[in-house]
């Protein structure tokens, strides 16, 4: 089978490099003065990734003039689609106002009351520049108000650049004290609490796994952490970063967990750079510059006014409860439709996720937590997931090379259904392969 597969990937990359030398071209130009062409990881993929030229609404096209529907909804940031008008008025009102003005401005403070009515445990935030600085000052505001060092994680999570715990880790994470627990792994993690209880500042989590397959916390492995924590004295802390859209007020209104602090970015700042951090009142006022012996919080971007105004417009006017909801539909039709698709033909595919959110994995169960297979099944699945990819890319269909995919709200219902139809396709024509 391996030899069949390897021949269907080198015929459908090799068509896909004939249809897109600009592409080639530019990915070899950009060689020169970045190492692999490229300042972000996640974004390539063999043997060349496409390059976008503009992008309006659902549609995507790349420098070669072809059109592809988005799925992937730039890693969850694009929430409102390409050049959204409302949101394109606000950042052009902001920058004909003035950017970089290096003081509070008009958006800050809506924006901030507006987080916090919508996500329970932000009783007071603050802004940064990204999730990950988001994180990372989450993560150092526990250790300064437990005076404790270490940090407990989980396999599969990541919470930014610095903050990567998929396979054992990067080089480049912050040299913090990790305890690394199992996701979805209530007893295990329990028993890793007990152990380091006394030590642990904080339980940072992703109340559903994005970049480790989206794959959902169960609402009692929640409760759990959310009840040692309280026993202990950690601070629980959820990376929302993603999820936060998953409901009006995230997985955690969703869930009815309530973490004491919570962490944010992506589509909250309406397509610029956005990060925040808040929580607990008692927590983040030790960040009030009227208290005496406050810690300082920097950050020339933090309230940069494009972030302030896009954010603001998108949260208050266009990502509405309501809008959540039928977003949120969107992405479960998908998701079934892809499901039922595997069952009715009896192939190893299934997606994950919740609301907006899917996951594809060539396995017949639907995976809790992040599986650790043998270095060749690993190998099959990522030759699985370049073919489809690359298949999809050929009618004009585009989400991630791991298969993961954060919808829009541009998306229409008949693009849903091309993608179901498109997956039967695949299915049909690459069974021998699947099986």
């Amino acid at each position: 089978m391996n030899v069949s597969l390897d021949a269907a990937i080198a015929e459908a990359e090799a068509r896909y490099t004939a249809a897109n030398p600009e592409s080639a071209a530019r990915h070899a130009a950009a060689r020169q003065p970045m190492p692999g062409g490229n300042t972000r990881t996640v974004l390539h993929y063999s043997p060349f990734p496409l390059a976008w030229a503009k992008g309006e609404g659902a549609i995507l096209t790349d420098f070669d003039g072809h059109d592809y529907v988005d799925y992937l909804g730039e890693y969850s940031a694009g929430l409102y689609g390409h050049s959204n008008p409302q949101i394109q008025a606000a950042m052009k009102k902001a920058i004909d106002d003035g950017t970089v003005l290096g003081g509070p401005n008009r958006y800050e403070a809506e924006l901030a009351a507006l987080i916090s009515a919508r996500f329970p445990s932000l009783q007071k935030l603050r802004f940064c520049n990204s999730g990950t600085e988001a994180n990372v000052f989450a993560l150092m505001t526990a250790r300064a108000v437990t005076k404790r060092g270490k940090i407990m994680v989980f396999d599969g999570g990541y919470h930014g650049g610095v903050l990567y715990f998929g396979h054992g880790g990067i080089p480049i994470n912050l040299p913090l004290d990790w305890v690394l627990a199992p996701y979805n792994d209530t007893e295990g993690t329990l028993a890793l609490i007990r152990q380091h209880g006394a030590d642990l500042a904080a339980i940072l989590i992703e109340p559903m796994l994005g970049s480790g397959g989206c794959l959902p916390a169960r609402r009692d492995f929640l409760g759990a952490l959310r009840q040692a924590a309280s026993e202990l004295g950690i601070i629980l802390i959820f990376d929302e970063v993603m999820s936060s859209r998953l409901s009006s007020g995230g997985l955690q209104a969703a869930t009815g967990v309530t973490p004491d602090m919570t962490t944010l970015g992506k589509y909250l700042g309406g397509g610029a750079s956005f990060g925040a951090f808040g929580g607990r009142s008692d927590i983040m006022d030790h960040y009030d510059p009227e208290r005496p012996g406050y810690w300082p919080h920097a950050g020339t971007f933090n309230n940069n006014v494009l972030s302030m105004a896009a954010g603001l417009t998108g949260l208050r006017d266009i990502y509405t409860p309501e809008a959540a909801v039928l977003l949120n539909a969107k992405g479960d039709r998908l998701r079934d439709g892809i499901n039922h698709l595997a069952r009715k033909h009896d192939v190893p595919l299934v997606a994950t996720g919740t609301g907006s959110f899917l996951g594809i994995h060539f396995s017949r169960e639907m995976p809790d937590r992040p599986r650790h297979e043998s270095a060749e099944v690993e190998a099959l699945h990522g030759k699985l997931h370049k073919l489809m990819h690359l298949d999809f890319i050929d009618v004009g269909l585009f989400f991630a090379r791991r298969g993961y995919m954060a919808l829009s709200l541009a998306l229409t219902e008949a693009q849903i259904d091309r993608f179901i139809a498109q997956t039967e396709e695949f299915i049909l024509s690459r069974k021998g392969l699947l099986e």
